[in-house]
């Protein structure tokens, strides 16, 4: 073989190897980008592998109705307050109040019937209207004061948490007294058996709310605006886009949705306590962050917080039924944050 002939051979194995390397590189681009424009991918395949490792870890005691069904009741509370949590994760923010919001509506409701002996759908509607209020004022604060959400939010913890504990005296209201005189705000805890699975009106409402709000965001101009605003502000409000306007609606609507979440917690628990609820504002993030929303804002799907609820709601049951010691349940869930925020970055890497 001659030296041009060897030179020849050596180029055509370089072509063959740079071409192997390109179609590698764009399927993984491919990949990549299937994931940027499907953010509820990665946690559902994660939720379907959970569900699939513990029915083999644990077996029949796993797979059952009642399993099952406990899963989705446990995580009805995170369900719903994490719903009011992704919309404002949307818009690059955060809201550390949400807990606060939900049991001081709560309080509201339970205190406005049994001290002031107010119509219980009153009592409802000023719960309600508290839980709306607290959001606007959030809102007002990240809006117009141009305030940091996450100082905001910070913030308003402590006083919403503060204002619950004062006004309710730090007493509760027993579920027996709710049952006998006010068994309205127990609505959402009846129950509702299907073949042996046994749900509540709490987990109708919160698959009817993330539904509705998966239609809105997907669907809708108000949703595109959403996702404009927390993708980039400045060129939403170029576009026409009332940024502030935006801002203080979602927060707004996020306190609504935490006081509806209050009225679902009489109906979990049975009863109207200042202290319940501690957890709910971590909770609600670690969903969201697990179900794959971006917390710099503007990506990220309401079905996907749904997932990561049902992730967390699966690694606490099945690691109870397996035996394992609570602690195991926070460590993996640490490390699902840790991977779901390392992926994030991942994705909007590659795909920008």
């Amino acid at each position: 073989m001659t030296q041009s002939q060897e030179f020849e051979k050596t180029l055509e194995q370089s072509d063959s190897a740079v071409a192997h390397f390109r179609d590698g590189d764009s399927a993984i681009r491919r990949f990549q980008q299937f994931l940027h424009t499907s953010p509820a991918a990665v946690p559902l395949i994660v939720l379907i592998l959970s569900v699939a490792i513990f029915g083999v870890l644990v077996g029949g005691k796993f797979f059952n109705a009642y399993s099952l069904t406990l899963i989705i009741q446990q995580i009805t509370i995170v369900g719903i307050v994490g719903a009011a949590q992704a919309l404002i994760i949307l818009t690059a923010g955060i809201d550390l109040s949400v807990g606060a919001v939900m049991v001081l509506s709560a309080v509201v409701m339970g205190q406005f019937t049994f001290r002031y002996g107010i119509p219980v759908p009153v009592s409802i509607l000023c719960g309600l209207a508290c839980g709306t209020l607290c959001g606007f004022i959030n809102g007002w604060l990240v809006a117009v004061m141009r305030l940091p959400p996450f100082i905001v939010t910070l913030g308003t913890w402590q006083v919403f948490n503060s204002i619950k504990y004062i006004y309710s005296r730090n007493e509760t209201i027993r579920g027996q007294d709710i049952e006998a005189q006010a068994p309205l705000l127990q609505l959402f805890g009846a129950q509702i058996n299907i073949g042996g699975a046994v749900f509540t009106l709490g987990v109708a409402f919160m698959f009817g709310l993330v539904l509705l709000l998966w239609y809105v965001l997907n669907y809708t101009a108000w949703g595109r605006r959403l996702y404009a605003v927390g993708d980039d502000p400045d060129a939403a409000e170029l576009s026409g886009v009332p940024v502030k306007r935006m801002l203080i609606t979602v927060y707004t609507l996020a306190g609504l949705i935490c006081g509806m979440a209050g009225w679902v917690l009489i109906g979990r628990i049975g009863s109207v306590s200042p202290t319940s609820g501690e957890f709910a504002n971590i909770e609600s993030i670690t969903a969201v962050v697990i179900g794959g929303m971006s917390l710099f804002g503007g990506r990220g799907s309401i079905l996907g917080m749904i997932f990561g609820a049902l992730i967390v709601g699966v690694f606490s049951l099945g690691l109870r039924l397996y035996g394992a010691d609570a602690q195991w349940t926070w460590l993996l869930i640490g490390v699902l944050i840790i991977g779901a925020v390392a992926v994030d970055q991942w994705i909007r890497k590659v795909a920008g």
